[in-house]
């Protein structure tokens, strides 16, 4: 009975891997299946937290040095677009100046992920840049720097 059962649930496994990997397309299945930059960050510099109006919450975490982004994490309670936008968008901040990673934008992400979610699911990357976003700008107000 138990193998009977592990290979249905392996089956259905791959039937999810295989649908999505046609829904999505192979980048951002394999930002999927593996994303980077993926936990909460103790001690970070600054954080932010978002909910966007589909319910997942991205949160971004951040770490400088001289001003400019050393360390990036993320954490999503969201799909599995929301995880590979929050984990892009640290991505594209690490090594930024405060000023390049405020400008990231949800575009910048798609561009990353070669347009791989369909239309409805592109509000996530506009919600994990808004989230870089608004840790920079929480960086920025806590540490008072000019920018």
């Amino acid at each position: 009975m138990t193998k009977d059962l592990n290979d249905h649930l392996d089956e259905l496994q791959e039937k999810i891997y295989e649908q999505t990997l046609e829904h999505y397309g192979p980048e951002v299945f394999k930002r999927w299946k593996k994303p980077a930059y993926m936990g909460r960050m103790e001690d970070s510099d600054s954080c932010a937290r978002l909910t966007g109006s589909c319910g997942d919450t991205v949160e971004i975490y951040l770490r400088f040095s001289k001003e400019q982004i050393s360390e990036a994490s993320f954490f999503s309670d969201g799909c599995g677009p929301s995880v590979v936008c929050g984990s892009v968008a640290c991505e594209l901040a690490r090594g930024k100046s405060i000023e390049e990673a405020a400008s990231v934008t949800g575009d910048d992400i798609l561009k990353v992920v070669e347009f791989g979610l369909p239309e409805d699911k592109e509000h996530c990357a506009h919600l994990a840049a808004r989230a870089l976003q608004e840790a920079v700008h929480d960086f920025v107000k806590t540490t008072k720097v000019a920018t």
